[in-house]
């Protein structure tokens, strides 16, 4: 595994949850730590007590995702988990909603690295966020498993053509975290006991679980093209 010391990671949706935790573990490793997201406030605060530098950047707008990238010298390790979108069934959902997870999630990082591959180091590596909901539809939700198969083929896809730059995908399942600690107790809870009936390990996991995968695919230098499942084995259920 190799070390982040004086490596440039960049991190869209940094601000928070799974980017900031990722963060957090980045500087501690030595990393020079560049956070973008859509709050400046948001961003200031969780910059500061890591020594990180932050720009605002919206991932829907590829003059704002130009602008971000313009401005950094290098990018030696890149997570993209910033989106947001909303999930539904197919008789319910406007055409709006249910093509919100591809216009966030999946275009949104499509649009993130090919700004970003002019700056890319020679050896960098790049992480995309998809969902177990990928293998495992957890409902009705077609747009919303879609898009997160699609952006696991992306990831071989962009592992091919950018070589040897690694392109790899986390894909979590239900996280106790930052999303849904936002949402009503009683629909956590709810969501939570039946996540935790339906995974081999009986539990939600924790953001510092996909930190973990996320810094194993930054450090592994012979990795590249995989989808990492840190989801309590709720896929093989």
């Amino acid at each position: 595994m190799s070390t982040l010391e004086d490596r440039t990671v960049v991190i869209i949706g940094g601000g928070s949850g799974i980017g900031l935790e990722v963060a957090r573990r980045a500087a501690l490793d030595g990393a020079k730590v560049h956070l973008g997201g859509r709050t400046s406030s948001k961003l200031a605060a969780a910059a500061e007590p890591l020594g990180a530098t932050w720009q605002v950047v919206d991932s829907t707008d590829q003059d704002s995702l130009a602008a971000f990238f313009g401005a950094l010298d290098r990018v030696d390790h890149l997570f993209t988990p910033g989106a947001s979108y909303v999930v539904g069934p197919l008789r319910e959902l406007s055409d709006e909603d249910a093509a919100s997870p591809f216009e966030t999630k999946f275009w949104g990082q499509y649009h993130a690295v090919k700004h970003a591959v002019p700056r890319l180091s020679a050896d960098a590596s790049i992480v995309l966020m998809s969902g177990a909901a990928s293998v495992r539809p957890p409902g009705a939700a077609p747009a919303y498993v879609a898009c997160n198969a699609a952006i696991e083929g992306l990831g071989r896809g962009l592992a091919v053509e950018l070589a040897p730059v690694r392109v790899n995908v986390v894909a979590p399942g239900t996280i106790d975290g930052t999303l849904w600690a936002g949402r009503p107790a009683a629909v956590r809870e709810a969501s939570f006991a039946q996540y935790s009936r339906d995974t081999l390990l009986h539990r939600v996991g924790r953001e510092s679980e996909v930190a973990d995968a996320v810094l194993y695919l930054f450090g592994n230098g012979y990795t590249t093209g995989s989808t990492l499942y840190p989801d309590g084995g709720y896929a093989l259920r």
